[in-house]
């Protein structure tokens, strides 16, 4: 057990203290007690999970991690990697640094200053003349340096005395000075999928480097750490890892043998239950509806239950968001004509922002929702009227509403006799709108529910106006 914890043989390039990123590979050794996923750290581009789009033959990426003589009679390019947290920045450094003649440096703009970067930059252009040697500085989080400590790698990178390879997880337009990024290639990392994630779970159980073999992890514990992972390769590696220690754990109360690794495990390591949620299956549907039915009865703490289960469960929060203007209209409607007004901003909020704080605004939502007075006479209005138009009713357009805007319409009496509503008291006519056969059919028939209280009020006066009653 302890040989798949890290008492495997060493490897002068794995560090304890290094990060991994989205890969696997096979063969070679890691150091005692790396981490699995500093272990399982892609030795070649072959081994990257995910970033296809970035690693076709001849690629910028390609030919810098082949070397110098690959990368054409200019040199390699410096990099500027953007993307977010466990899609491979740091790997895609480390690869890079395997090539041929290279030198590998890292700094962190964290911890790093002016005075670390012109370090680097001298021994890099000791390193270059003397002994042929190109140094691959890797700078993470490189957002987080000032103006004056990018300028500080501006003759470095200008005069290729190292190839910079700078990660950061913003806008690099925004937060990189335009000399740098004008002197870098900018390539964009694509969040990790979920297929993604799992093949590099299961290479991690299989690999020599990874668990070799020596658990089996079951269907729920998988679907359970890709859930949990969101994308992030590094994330989803020590989920794993904790969730095999306990495993062993149990196993030796319970005999020898392969150790399975189920959803107890991943629970109990992590700390976090298991949602039993299918995004593309019964749960997916039972759950909005047990929501909106929710939001419908007036159970504003039961809503609130439902929507965190779906996004906990990974539920696209623009589905949820959809669910929720449906509502707005066909539950509460004109009780409360604002819930709409709510709903519809809640879902280009939700669009603007994300997660995780849009949840915080499609619970707003809910809240408002489940609060309001509810009316569907609305939705029942179009319905009854849907009903009569496919049944064949309403025939025809009252010859004074036609449009008589066009040559010759005069004379087929078009607009004869209209009357214009706001020549009359209150801005209300006495005249038939609808086609004959339904004159007298009432299709709105607000509640005493909220503000529709108030309208059933004046849309009797109304009717009566109009209809001249």
């Amino acid at each position: 057990m302890d040989d798949l914890f890290g008492h495997g043989p060493g490897n002068d390039d794995d560090d304890d203290s290094s990060v991994a990123a989205a890969g696997t590979g096979s063969g070679g050794g890691a150091k005692p007690r790396s981490p699995l996923a500093v272990r399982m750290r892609p030795r070649t581009l072959d081994e990257v999970v995910g970033q296809q789009h970035l690693l076709g033959q001849g690629s910028p990426l390609r030919q810098l991690a082949a070397g110098a003589d690959a990368a054409g009679p200019a040199g390699p390019s410096s990099l500027i990697l953007w993307g977010p947290p466990g899609t491979g920045k740091t790997t895609l450094a480390h690869v890079i640094a395997r090539g041929p003649g290279r030198k590998f440096v890292e700094l962190s703009a964290i911890t790093a200053g002016v005075k670390d970067v012109r370090r680097v930059m001298d021994d890099a252009l000791t390193a270059r003349d003397l002994y042929k040697t190109t140094t691959v500085l890797f700078l993470d989080e490189i957002h987080r340096f000032n103006k004056a400590q990018q300028d500080a790698l501006l003759p470095g990178v200008e005069n290729r005395w190292v190839v910079l390879v700078a990660a950061t997880t913003e806008n690099p337009s925004f937060s990189v000075v335009s000399p740098l990024l004008s002197r870098s290639l900018l390539l964009t990392l694509k969040p990790l999928t979920d297929g993604d994630i799992e093949g590099l779970l299961k290479r991690a159980v299989e690999d020599p480097r990874g668990l070799g073999g020596a658990v089996e992890l079951d269907d729920e514990a998988l679907a359970h750490l890709v859930r949990l992972s969101g994308g992030d390769a590094r994330r989803a590696l020590t989920a794993l890892e904790a969730a095999a220690g306990v495993a062993f754990g149990d196993a030796d109360d319970a005999g020898n043998g392969l150790v399975k690794v189920g959803l107890k495990h991943t629970e109990r390591a992590l700390d976090v239950a298991a949602v039993r949620y299918d995004r593309a299956g019964d749960q997916h549907y039972d759950v909005a509806s047990a929501f909106i039915k929710s939001i419908r009865g007036s159970d504003v703490d039961a809503a609130l239950h439902y929507l965190a289960r779906m996004l906990e469960a990974g539920e696209d929060p623009r589905f949820v968001a959809r669910r929720i203007v449906i509502s707005a209209a066909e539950d509460v409607g004109m009780a409360d004509p604002t819930a709409l007004q709510t709903a519809v901003a809640a879902a280009q909020a939700v669009q603007l922002i994300g997660m995780p704080e849009g949840r915080i605004i499609l619970a707003e939502a809910v809240v408002h929702l489940a609060t309001a007075p509810k009316s569907n006479a609305a939705y029942m209005g179009i319905n009854k009227a849907i009903a009569d138009v496919r049944a064949g009713l309403g025939n025809g357009i009252p010859a004074h509403l036609r449009d008589s805007h066009y040559p010759g319409s005069k004379q087929l009496g078009h607009g004869l006799g209209y009357k214009y509503a706001h020549d009359a008291p209150h801005g209300v006519a006495t005249q038939q709108y609808p086609p004959d056969d339904l004159v007298g059919k009432d299709y709105y028939q607000p509640t005493a529910n909220g503000a529709e209280r108030d309208i059933a009020v004046r849309l009797e006066r109304l009717r009566k106006i109009v209809r001249g009653k």
